[in-house]
């Protein structure tokens, strides 16, 4: 089966806001390389409404580089519940998934063959994910930034058993910490 793997950009603090501001300029090689890695072990993004009109605004624009080719030719698949389908024309390969179809879709996704399913950031759409037993790693690149407000990494009220599965330092001070869900016994009881 598939992994639904998130990876976001978080500050010392646990903040996730606008990382462009801050984030860039821990992407050194080994970092690029690592990125590149986790993108090519995937073959479909999964992205809530908010982070793929921002990605749609650039990204379409962006190739001529292994990276920027991977993920423009990667399926994209888009969960709103106010998005029309026209609106997925900006970015080849996007398809809607309604927000009430999210989990019987995304259980579909996962079955399918293929490589992972990437989602960038963290927010609703992973917290939803994570609730139904869907999401199976978080991958979050601790910058060492501290900004003192902001959007928190995981927001009020998420509860979560995660596993270490592995940390990546790299030379710029940053360090990617690799987690995996874990089942708690109501989960098992409930698939059983």
């Amino acid at each position: 089966m598939r992994k639904i793997i998130t990876s976001t950009y978080a500050t010392l603090d646990g903040y996730i806001d606008n990382p462009h501001l801050w984030s860039m300029q821990y992407m050194d090689e080994e970092a690029q390389t690592y990125a590149m890695q986790l993108t090519l072990g995937a073959d479909a993004l999964l992205l809530g409404r908010v982070t793929y009109e921002g990605m749609a605004q650039a990204w379409p624009a962006m190739g001529g580089n292994p990276y920027a080719d991977h993920v423009n030719s990667m399926a994209k698949y888009t969960v709103s519940s106010t998005l029309e389908p026209s609106a997925l024309a900006a970015w080849n390969n996007s398809t809607l998934i309604p927000g009430d179809d999210l989990v019987t879709e995304v259980t579909k996704l996962k079955e399918q063959p293929g490589g992972n399913i990437l989602i960038w950031g963290c927010g609703r759409l992973t917290d939803a994910l994570m609730e139904h037993g869907l999401l199976d790693e978080y991958r979050i690149w601790v910058c060492p930034v501290i900004r003192g407000e902001g959007q928190r990494l995981f927001r009020e009220g998420v509860t979560a058993s995660l596993e270490l599965a592995d940390t990546t330092p790299f030379r710029s001070g940053s360090v990617v910490l690799n987690y995996r869900t874990v089942s708690t016994n109501a989960d098992t009881a409930a698939t059983g």
